[in-house]
């Protein structure tokens, strides 16, 4: 969708064939590069001399050959170059584009997102932008200050794309040059100071960190880059926050800053009196429980403190007094967990380890047993390849103690757990589903996927088991997620896909039978669902949302209180509440925020609970009562994405006490959102 107030002009604008209509062609190497850079200058000049009503056939030629360059990083560059003749050219004469003074950077996010020339036009007008900033070019409308503003407007309302998340938009929505805009947000990052934005970045790092991600690879990209920015001059207390992040991750004390490589770090240990390794443990600890991030050298710190003064190790990770007991209790295993899974290269696994003490696991036998065999696993070839390519570091690290390492992760994290680009909210769901509540089944599900190379999951009595399988939602596998995903993931996809299948003639939605075959019997056995499986068409939508507030309203259920988790189906819509698509989530709890007002928790597998749904619907992550890992909306907001849930049909309030006027709410932001895909009976 493009922005009326910006680019209403049409006249001047060429278009080129839709997307969908054409094959996309390879990406250009140096040499075509440098063809398509010879052939861009000839196109310029005649562009250039070519007569006002011709021209738009030249700046087509134009638009065709940088939707080329702008595939590689040596093509962006050869277009920047260029930047300075865009407007002499010609390039965007008569277009909505042409007068560089009456753009607005808030518009810009719509055009990137468009079919056709749109972007690449919007990229170019970027370009030329930023060669205003630089002063290798000038305008009559915008001066080089202008320029810079407006550039530091754009990166600050589009840091998506300078750092890429795996948001349901991402994977979804058709955004065509999603790889060219991230380059071009690179690219306008490396010629621009982002001082004016540090602050953004700052608060940015800020939200994802309240989520609590178990991969952090993003973050600390984001924490690097807010660094290298010079400071601004503003006096909020951004940089103290900054400085904070970059501690946690590059080593929270003075000593690991001073000692940067691991064994030099190791030795001044030893130097220390008790006083100051006190100082040493809790300074870290503090580091990491404020931020979720971690360091190498605290890992060193930890396997230090294990050996020479294990007294000390219950401080290194500010553990409650819930965790401060369970290690007590069981001192020699969380030792031996130290000794195996704790290591410079593994050192994002201290903050799961650390919830695992604080949940009390190890004082179950299952989890004691399900980690030991862990440890001392025959991993299958595939298994122990993909895990040892995750590594960081190479410092004597095994396959086995990565797998520990994520098992801990995840079982201290269970929020924390990602899908990362794949197609997999269900699996992710499932990982995380038991973690928080049959951890002993999680792990036997991880023994089997690592040693035997196969998971079997009984539906209705019969097993499904994922040897052979074929099919499931993933293409081509992203490897970008937590040890525990790379095992199990690929084998949950196929068996969940499998599953059904199985299940595809009968006349209820098949997410009836699969959710509790697959998550397991506290998923309850009432299931709703607002489509006709044959038509797709909306059907009996009263109904549906008076079930839920009779079963999840606590002012119309009879005060029955969620046990368990609640697998439900959402309709994710984009920014501008336009339908993505369908999406597994947990629905954790319900219950009034910090203000007082009633708001749905949940878990969302892509680690990113943030994203604007449109009609100024937009979970938070933070500020009205989450815990780490779970976003939150308004009760009625939720409803109004909400299409499949599962309920105890003898645990039904009364649906007739709903208030008509809830219904009509609901029901008009449904019709004005998602529900205009689908007709309605």
């Amino acid at each position: 969708m493009i922005p009326t107030e910006h680019h209403t002009a049409t006249v001047g604008t060429p278009t080129l064939p839709s997307p969908d209509d054409t094959v996309t062609p390879p990406e250009p190497n140096r040499d075509t590069v440098k063809r398509l850079a010879e052939k861009l200058d000839v196109a310029l000049e005649r562009l250039k001399k070519a007569k006002p009503f011709a021209k738009t056939t030249h700046q087509t030629d134009v638009f065709q050959m940088a939707g080329m360059l702008l595939k590689t990083d040596d093509g962006i560059n050869a277009l920047w170059k260029r930047a300075h003749r865009f407007d002499e050219a010609g390039v965007f004469y008569s277009g909505a584009w042409e007068t560089p003074g009456t753009l607005r950077a808030e518009f810009i996010k719509g055009s990137l997102q468009a079919n056709g020339v749109y972007p690449v036009v919007e990229m170019l007008s970027e370009l030329r932008v930023l060669a205003i900033a630089k002063k290798q070019a000038t305008s009559d409308s915008m001066t080089a200050d202008d320029a810079t503003t407006f550039l530091n407007q754009a990166v600050a309302l589009n840091l998506e794309y300078l750092f890429p998340a795996e948001t349901e938009a991402a994977r979804v929505e058709a955004i065509t040059h999603r790889d060219e805009v991230e380059r071009l947000f690179r690219l306008i990052s490396e010629h621009l100071s982002l001082a004016s934005i540090r602050t953004d970045i700052v608060e940015e790092i800020d939200q994802i960190c309240a989520q609590r991600p178990i991969l952090t690879k993003r973050l600390r990209n984001m924490i690097e880059t807010a660094a290298r920015i010079p400071h601004s001059t503003s006096s909020d207390d951004s940089e103290d926050k900054l400085a904070q992040y970059i501690q946690a991750i590059s080593g929270a004390s003075a000593l690991s800053q001073q000692h940067r490589n691991f064994a030099e770090y190791r030795e001044a240990l030893k130097d220390l009196d008790a006083t100051a390794l006190e100082a040493e443990a809790d300074v870290f600890a503090e580091a990491m429980r404020s931020t979720g991030l971690d360091s190498a050298h605290h890992a060193i710190l930890i396997r230090y403190l294990e050996r020479q003064h294990p007294q000390l190790l219950s401080r290194a990770l500010g553990l409650n007094s819930a965790g401060e007991a369970e290690l007590k209790d069981n001192e020699e295993f969380a030792r031996q967990l130290i000794r195996v899974a704790i290591l410079p290269s593994a050192y994002r696994a201290i903050y799961g380890f650390a919830g695992v003490l604080e949940r009390s696991l190890l004082s179950r036998t299952d989890i004691e047993g399900g980690l030991k065999r862990l440890i001392e696993l025959d991993l299958c070839s595939n298994v122990r390849k993909n895990l040892l390519a995750q590594r960081e570091s190479h410092d004597g690290v095994t396959a086995n103690s990565i797998l520990v390492a994520g098992a801990l992760m995840v079982l201290g994290q269970p929020l924390g757990v990602g899908q990362g680009k794949n197609p997999t909210c269900q699996s992710a769901r499932g990982i995380s589903f038991w973690s928080q509540h049959t951890p002993s089944y999680l792990l036997n599900l991880l023994i089997s996927a690592a040693r035997d190379e196969f998971v079997e999951i009984p539906l209705e009595g019969v097993g499904v088991n994922s040897t052979g399988l074929q099919g499931g939602l993933v293409t081509e596998f992203d490897m970008e997620l937590d040890p525990v995903s790379i095992v199990l993931v690929p084998h949950l996809d196929k068996i969940y896909d499998a599953m059904m299948t199985k299940v595809a003639l009968r006349p209820e939605d098949g997410h009836k039978y699969v959710n509790p075959a697959m998550y397991g019997r506290v998923v309850p056995s009432g299931f709703a669902s607002l489509f006709d499986k044959t038509s797709l068409n909306i059907v009996n939508f009263e109904d549906f949302v008076r079930r839920f507030y009779a079963t999840h309203h606590p002012a119309y259920n009879h005060g029955h209180e969620m046990i368990h988790p609640n697998p439900v189906g959402l309709m994710i819509t984009n920014s501008h509440g336009e339908k993505l698509g369908a999406h597994a989530v947990l629905l954790q709890r319900i219950q009034d925020d910090t203000h007082g007002k009633l708001r749905t928790y949940f878990y969302n597998p892509n680690n990113e609970g943030r994203q604007a749904w449109g009609q100024d619907i937009q979970p938070s992550v933070s500020g009205n009562g989450e815990l780490e890992g779970e976003s939150s909306l308004p009760f009625h907001e939720f409803v109004s994405r909400l299409y499949a849930f599962h309920y105890n049909p003898y645990e039904e309030g009364d649906a007739f006490a709903v208030p008509d006027s809830s219904i009509s709410e609901i029901r008009t932001l449904v019709e004005e959102s998602w529900g205009r895909s689908h007709q309605w009976q």
